[in-house]
């Protein structure tokens, strides 16, 4: 962490520091427990899809995150599961601005 603070020596998020911590000592999980990727392919921008089966924690890893693609009107598929959480107010688009008095 000392040399990541002097010069970026990567730039995948808190994966690399955490495979440092842990020395390796790490194990995978099966898709159902993170359902990763979600925000979509980093070189192409494509979407994809959920893993087959139940899953317990939905991850929009990667660079397309679902609140910045409903907002631009070019949402994937699973971006529509995060819109009932989504708290961000668009304005509609014939709302009229009230005169100051």
């Amino acid at each position: 962490m000392e040399v990541q603070r002097e010069r970026r020596i990567y730039e995948l998020g808190s994966l690399p520091p955490f495979l440092l911590v842990f020395a390796g000592e790490v194990e995978g999980l099966e898709h159902r427990w993170n359902q990763h990727g979600l925000g979509g392919d980093n070189l192409t921008g494509e979407c994809r899809r959920l893993h087959p089966g139940p899953v317990s924690l939905m991850h929009w890893s990667g660079k397309g995150k679902p609140w910045d693609r409903l907002d631009a009107g070019n949402p994937c598929p699973v971006d529509q599961l995060w819109k009932p959480y989504d708290l961000y107010v668009r304005p509609s688009s014939g709302a009229s601005s009230i005169a100051a008095t």
